[in-house]
């Protein structure tokens, strides 16, 4: 019987060989996927215990036939062939880029990325990771931003329980290290010539996992939070070419990938802007499925307009920059770093949830994408936003009243939030004129009315909102040209307008 793939699934085909050798050095693996007139050559990769894998996500209903490659004669010329059916109803494929400043799924269904950062909640084991995806099903969240290597930072000095090479720590991490961006390699505890297969069996469940939440996993391949516990910061090139291919072998076929190159990248102490641009067109060159690539910054920015990068991954607590960033880059903005609402002695991460929910409605409204974090102390120093757990803040209940308002515009489809849309965190006084329809946010402005000359070509419905107390209220359905809309004078107010 015919094996039945949706579309944007993934087909698996496994494979079982032994040899002499290394399996990740000299077995080569690929395999051609045809479909009537199309045809996708796909890497394969080894999964340890003498299994070689093929992974291939189909995006074209019908039969698909396969034949693989190798150097190995074991592995080579397998044949055979699968049906893709279509998708199921929360399927809708690849997020990617449309109208250049805006994401849609595959089928055409507008997609807006609420996310969430949580670096190594996956390095956490069975019952803290079981708790972050419960606390996910709940949340108000489509997107979160986690780690591929183990990070060694403040709230974070636990071990994982594996590793993603063989090897092991040969001496305890010192913590007056911390802060330190200094490369410190160890070359001497890992064997770089391999790879764990269980390590990325794990990350594989993870991905997965939020697949099935409905929740984008934007992998961060390089982080510089290492300060000598493991040396992962300061791996060879050569080896980062290889983990590059490995894992877009292992994890491309997953509908819900997104590949963020670094976090900070500026950080690192010992990689060159040109390494970066390398690691990025290896990865736009190899990636079949053409996930979205970004690449995250501390104090400057990369440059974002290069052709390989989808989107920009932005770092800064100045939202107001919105509108000169689109200008400069003209691609999505998301604003995955603002600060995060907690307690900490951190300045980033002692934000009241007023100020990170303040954040959120001026990223919307300007067009952009804004990111949530959570780094409230308890006991057990589980912060979500490094381990993730158990959300405590106030913002995550309004950031899903934002979220709500934002996907309820079907008849206005992506017009609702673009770059050009105007918002009164610039026009703050006098009269507005307003060509596009859709959201308007006041932020720490408190005006008792507001002037709106609206066209005259129909009726409009005004809408107040309050951001914080999640109340809409109806000013009106009939308003037209030069209009007065009175307002609660007080702050966090948005109005929303609709054409009847």
């Amino acid at each position: 019987m015919t094996k039945k793939i949706e579309k944007w699934d993934y087909f698996e085909l496994e494979l079982r060989a032994t040899a002499p050798g290394n399996p990740f050095l000299d077995i080569t693996l690929e395999a051609d996927f045809t479909h009537t007139d199309k045809s996708v050559r796909v890497a394969g990769f080894f999964d340890g215990e003498g299994v070689y894998k093929i992974r291939f996500m189909p995006d074209l209903e019908g039969s698909w036939h396969f034949v693989t490659h190798s150097n190995l004669d074991v592995l080579d010329n397998k044949s055979g062939s699968f049906d893709c059916v279509a998708p199921s109803e929360k399927n809708h494929g690849v997020v990617g880029v449309i109208n250049q400043t805006n994401f849609a799924f595959s089928d055409g269904t507008p997609y807006h990325p609420v996310g969430t950062t949580c670096y190594v909640w996956n390095l956490q084991g069975e019952a803290l990771e079981k708790k972050t995806l419960e606390t996910l099903k709940e949340g108000p969240f489509n997107k979160i931003r986690f780690c591929i290597y183990p990070k060694r930072y403040t709230f974070n000095y636990n071990e994982p329980e594996n590793y993603p090479f063989p090897g092991e720590v040969k001496e305890k991490w010192n913590p007056q290290h911390q802060d330190d961006y200094s490369p410190r390699p160890h070359d001497d505890w890992w064997d770089y010539d391999y790879f764990n297969p269980e390590y990325f069996q794990h990350i594989d469940d993870c991905v997965l996992a939020l697949r099935d939440l409905g929740i984008e996993a934007d992998l961060i391949l390089f982080h510089p939070y290492d300060f000598g516990a493991w040396g992962f910061d300061c791996i060879p090139e050569k080896v980062n070419n290889r983990i590059l291919k490995y894992l877009v072998a292992r994890l491309g076929a997953f509908r819900n990938i997104w590949w963020s190159f670094a976090n900070e990248y500026d950080l690192f102490q010992n990689k060159a802007i040109y390494e970066w641009d390398r690691y990025m067109k290896l990865v736009e060159k190899i990636d079949p499925y053409h996930h979205l690539r970004s690449i995250h910054n501390c104090r400057g920015f990369f440059d974002h307009s290069k052709s390989w990068i989808s989107h920009c991954s932005i770092q800064s607590k100045d939202l107001s920059l919105i509108p000169k960033w689109f200008d400069e880059y003209n691609k999505p903005l998301v604003i995955d770093e603002c600060g995060y609402e907690g307690n900490i002695d951190r300045d980033w991460g002692n934000l009241t949830g007023k100020e990170m929910v303040h954040r959120f409605w001026q990223g919307f409204s300007l067009g952009a994408y804004v990111g949530h974090g959570e780094t409230y102390i308890n006991p057990q120093e589980n912060l979500w936003w490094s381990k993730g757990g158990q959300l405590q803040g106030d913002s995550t209940r309004r950031i899903a009243f934002l979220r709500k308002i934002i996907e309820e515009f079907p008849e206005i489809g992506f017009s609702l939030i673009k770059p050009t849309s105007p918002s009164f965190i610039r026009k703050t006084a006098g009269c507005g004129i307003y060509p596009e329809i859709g959201l308007h946010y006041f932020g720490v402005h408190q005006p008792s009315f507001k002037l709106i000359n609206l066209p005259e070509d129909g009726t409009w419905q005004i809408d107040i909102i309050d951001t914080w107390e999640m109340t809409i209220t109806n000013a009106g359905s009939n308003f037209s040209g030069l209009c007065r809309v009175d307002l609660p004078g007080k702050e966090g107010i948005a109005i929303r307008i609709r054409k009847n």
